[in-house]
């Protein structure tokens, strides 16, 4: 197969060069080696097992982000792109490490104090611990300010009560950051953050893997808090109400990090596609010696070109703490945007075949689909942008 990572023929950022670079043929050969061959059955089983969660850890490839002193590689978000990108260009999406890595870690690193770090973080990064968010709930999406969870002192616990749904990683993990209310009257500012370890904890309840359209090996699940107790020392900040601001602070990130699996998926969709249409033949002759082939793989291989130029910046501005909400709501919405018309354009150069879930191409056509709705809906992207002008 032609290689994803260099389809478009443009040089690499500087942000890519050296380590960076070296993390991203090791994660590729690892994904290509380790996951790869048994996605299948992750796929069927509708997660990825925790022995690939606990090698990809010793492997250097779990908290990638973090600070050496907490058991991280002490890289920045460019080291957690080319673990994204790896995924994406080898075809793994439903790996779920990457919200683990510059989704969960980040909030205790930023947030947490000295003795959480030094509890959490390292066995974030082994893989014994896999984290998960629960932002979303029955009623509440893409509106943070409309959680229903709650959580009240009582000593030195909290009383925790509510639910959550489309948790990713919900099936397999036991280390859980939970938006809730501490104080209900006061809106956004009565959120907060609390870590539950669900190993450790009585009142919790996992409801079903929920049956997706894509992403099918990473499992995403409902979860329940019945009089869940927790230590109030897993509050993450100084004092309670902070969670909002915290969410806020972090939200860039994570959909910088959508826009890298949406480049990647990108970049693999138009490798595959060019080698499918070179090999097959219609009315005597190869599909890419088709003016309509060559035409619409020309639109797509420009629009991809100008994606990447534009991911590669922000980047190179997140890395110098540049990144703004504003341009980080561009990349997510319109990168994933991008991604869905690549992939649907390059489904249809597959003809019929395209439609078989044997080929590739129909599984990332499943997969790209969710990636304009989490992490707040394309349309909330768009409000957020608006707010600017």
């Amino acid at each position: 197969m032609t290689n994803p990572a260099e389809i478009l023929g443009l040089p690499k950022p500087a942000w890519a060069a050296d380590e960076v670079g070296m993390l991203y043929d090791m994660a590729h050969r690892f994904m290509s080696e380790e996951i790869a061959p048994r996605y299948d059955e992750f796929e069927k089983n509708e997660m990825v097992d925790r022995e690939s969660w606990l090698k990809a850890g010793a492997a250097g490839l779990l908290c990638a982000s973090m600070p050496e002193e907490y058991g991280g590689s002490g890289g920045t978000f460019a080291h957690e792109s080319a673990i994204i990108e790896a995924i994406g260009h080898v075809g793994v999406d439903g790996f779920g490490i990457g919200l683990h890595n510059s989704i969960v870690a980040p909030y205790i690193l930023h947030y947490g104090s000295e003795e959480q770090k030094k509890k959490w973080l390292p066995k974030l990064a082994t893989g014994e611990l896999i984290g998960a968010i629960a932002m979303t709930e029955p009623g509440a999406g893409s509106d943070l300010q409309g959680v229903k969870t709650r959580a009240e002192k009582d000593g030195n616990q909290y009383k925790v009560n509510g639910s959550k749904t489309f948790i990713t990683n919900g099936q397999l993990a036991n280390f859980i950051i939970i938006v809730t209310k501490t104080d209900p009257e006061k809106g956004a500012k009565g959120t907060s953050l609390i870590v539950v370890e669900t190993d450790e904890v009585e009142g919790f309840e996992r409801g079903r893997n929920l049956d997706k359209i894509g992403l099918k090996a990473n499992d995403t699940s409902e979860l329940f808090f019945n009089d869940m107790r927790v230590p109030t020392s897993n509050l993450l900040g100084h004092e309670e109400g902070q969670g909002f601001v915290q969410l806020m602070q972090q939200l860039p990130q994570e959909r910088l990090q959508i826009g890298t699996g949406a480049i990647a998926m990108v970049e693999r969709a138009l490798a595959l596609t060019i080698d499918y249409v070179k090999e097959r033949k219609a009315f005597g002759k190869a599909i890419i010696d088709f003016q309509n082939t060559q035409f619409k793989l020309a639109e797509l291989k420009t629009e991809a070109t100008i994606g990447r130029v534009f991911y590669n910046d922000c980047v190179a501005r997140h890395i110098d703490g540049g990144l703004d909400p504003v341009t980080a709501s561009m990349a997510k919405y319109w990168l994933s945007d991008l991604q869905g018309k690549v992939v649907d354009e390059c489904l249809q150069l597959h003809g019929g075949y395209g439609y078989m879930n044997e080929y590739p191409i129909a599984r990332m056509f499943r997969d790209a689909r969710v990636q304009r709705i989490y992490g707040g809906t394309n349309e909330i992207m768009k409000l957020l942008i608006g707010r600017s002008l």
